[in-house]
C-alpha cells in the first residue's frame, strides 16, 4: 500500500495546508475529538463529551455540547455507537436537540502496513428542525516508537427544509506521546470554515476489573483565527466494559 509508506510525508503536508488555504465549508467549529482505527472485538461502552466555549462574541462564549452514547463492536471490523446531544447557551437553557448515529470501520490489521486505516460513517439528525447530516472520514494512524500521529479528515454533507443544502470538509489531528497508560500527552489541530484552532490535550486510561477500562481525556483548543472561538475546553469520560 503505497499511501502507507508516505504517510510521515503526508501527515505534515496537510499540517502545512492548514495553515496555508481555507478548507472549502462548514458551518460550525469542528473541535470533537480525534478518532483512531481500531476496534477491539467484544468491546461496549457508554461515553461522555462536552465542550465549553470561550469567546468575545456574546453568541459564541459559554455556549456547551454535551453528548451522552452507547456502543458496541458489531464484530471485529465494526462498532456501532448512538447519541443524545444537547446544547446550552448563555441565553437558553439546557436542551436535548439532535441524534446521531456512528459506524467505525476498521480497514486494516494494526501493524500490518507502515500507517493504520479506517473509515467513520455519521449520520446526525435535528429533533427541532429539518436538518440532516451525513459524513464520511478517513481514518489513519501511524506509530514512531512512543510517537503516534492520527489524522481525521471527513467529507460532510448537510441538507434540509431549515437549512442550505452544502458540502463540507473538516480535519482533525493528532499528535501524541505514550508516556504511561496514565498520562499521554498530545497536540491536536482542528480546521473547518468554522474556525482554525489547537492545543494540548492530555489522554490517559485506567484498568479496572476484567475487560473493564475507564478512559479520559481533557484539553483546550485555542482559536487562529477570526472564525474560531478564542477558548474550546473539550473533555471525554468513556467506560469500557
Amino acid at each position: 500500500m503505497v499511501i502507507s509508506r508516505n504517510f510521515p510525508c503526508l501527515f505534515f503536508i496537510v499540517i502545512a495546508g492548514v495553515s496555508m488555504q481555507r478548507p472549502l465549508l462548514a458551518d460550525g467549529s469542528n473541535v470533537d475529538k480525534v478518532y483512531h482505527p481500531y476496534v477491539q472485538p467484544l468491546e461496549k461502552e457508554i461515553e461522555w463529551r462536552a465542550l465549553y466555549q470561550s469567546d468575545n462574541d456574546r453568541q459564541r462564549d459559554r455556549v456547551q455540547i454535551h453528548r451522552l452514547g452507547y456502543g458496541q463492536s458489531i464484530n471485529e471490523n465494526w462498532f456501532a455507537e448512538i447519541y443524545l446531544i444537547g446544547e446550552k447557551s448563555r441565553d437558553e437553557s439546557f436542551g436535548v436537540d439532535e441524534i446521531e448515529l456512528e459506524a467505525l470501520w476498521q480497514i486494516t490489521e494494526q501493524g500490518e502496513y507502515a500507517a493504520d486505516w479506517g473509515m467513520l460513517f455519521e449520520f446526525e439528525r435535528s429533533l427541532d428542525e429539518n436538518i440532516n447530516e451525513v459524513s464520511a472520514s478517513l481514518l489513519t494512524e501511524r506509530q514512531w516508537g512512543r510517537w503516534v500521529g492520527t489524522a481525521n479528515l471527513a467529507l460532510i454533507y448537510e441538507w434540509g427544509s431549515d437549512i442550505d443544502n452544502e458540502a463540507e470538509t473538516a480535519l482533525a489531528l493528532q499528535g501524541k506521546y505514550r508516556y504511561s497508560r496514565a498520562l499521554e500527552p498530545a497536540i491536536e489541530v482542528y480546521s473547518s470554515e468554522g474556525g482554525l484552532g489547537a492545543g494540548p490535550v492530555l489522554v490517559g486510561s485506567q484498568r479496572l476489573v476484567g475487560r473493564r477500562q475507564l478512559r479520559w481525556e481533557a484539553g483546550v483548543i485555542y482559536g487562529l483565527d477570526e472564525d474560531a472561538a478564542d477558548r474550546t475546553y473539550r473533555f471525554l469520560l468513556e467506560f469500557e466494559f
